[in-house]
């Protein structure tokens, strides 16, 4: 199929791109199209206009600050993959990113696309909701800053409002010095993930756990963060009790099914990719400290 007929925008400015998302209605955004495209082509989504983000100046850009990164909406999925700054600072990002579809679909599929478009099994997604992520939406009445926890609120469901677009995200840095763990698992590489997780860690001189956090995506329609559980094992040592006490919390998490699969199956897969990311991210944490 193709699709429905519509109107298309291409502003060169966020004035003229604001100015358009509060007079008109029935508007989509277009970044990289890698999810609105094949919705539009079997006209699940059938908008009366189509703005492209594509032709506005100074929304595509990775810019390191002492306590964060900021990554610009428009920034391609493949730029991120090859950035210095993001292999320094987060590595695990790039890890994540290996993930997502294919190299083709990389490199016009943007961080922002992604993140608006919420898919819960999405990687970059997860990256957000484990990186503490502070998004900005602009609109004609300027700019508001949100939590990730705020902005998605289920399934394809975000708090975008209609005269806003997403204009960054913010990712919580880390010290350079820290392990990182990403596992998933999926029916073919490049597709969704039916489970993810992620891990970043930080050991004090004893090595013991001095900073932990955990992100699992897939089993529910967002990304759930086991901050309990960070901060239980801060002070403990890592090794395969803390490694089953993680892994535990993971598959007690309430999980979705779906006509394909079960939600025991997402529980059990959410047990099992924990402790893997875990035990990676612990490997690392250590190679680091003694390095």
């Amino acid at each position: 199929m193709k699709p429905s007929p519509f109107t298309y925008h291409a502003p060169t400015t966020t004035a003229e791109l604001t100015e358009l998302l509060g007079t008109l209605d029935d508007v989509r955004i277009i970044a990289g199209g890698q999810s609105l495209m094949p919705m539009m082509n079997f006209r699940f989504v059938q908008p009366g206009h189509l703005i492209d983000l594509n032709t506005v100046d100074g929304l595509a850009y990775v810019d390191v600050q002492q306590d964060f990164i900021e990554i610009g909406a428009s920034t391609r999925q493949r730029f991120l993959q090859r950035s210095q700054d993001i292999a320094k600072h987060m590595p695990i990002v790039g890890e994540a990113l290996s993930h997502v579809g294919h190299r083709q679909t990389r490199a016009r599929g943007t961080i922002g696309g992604s993140l608006c478009h919420f898919d819960p099994s999405a990687e970059l997604v997860n990256m957000a909701a484990l990186h503490d992520a502070v998004l900005t939406l602009t609109s004609v009445d300027g700019d508001r800053s949100i939590s990730f926890g705020e902005f998605g609120l289920g399934f394809l469901t975000t708090s975008v409002q209609p005269n806003e677009f997403l204009r960054s995200v913010r990712l919580a840095r880390w010290p350079v010095v820290h392990g990182y763990g990403f596992e998933e698992f999926a029916m073919r590489h490049g597709d969704f993930a039916i489970c993810a997780v992620s891990c970043l860690m930080t050991l004090d001189h004893r090595g013991a756990i001095d900073r932990l956090a955990v992100a699992v995506s897939g089993v529910t329609e967002t990304p759930v963060r086991l901050t309990e559980m960070e901060g239980r094992l801060r002070g403990t040592v890592p090794d395969a009790g803390t490694a089953a006490d993680l892994a535990a919390a993971a598959g007690d998490i309430e999980a979705m099914s779906d006509a394909y699969i079960t939600s025991d199956y997402r529980s059990h897969l959410a047990r099992v990719i924990t402790r893997r990311a875990f035990t990676k991210a612990t490997e690392r944490a250590d190679q680091r400290v003694r390095a």
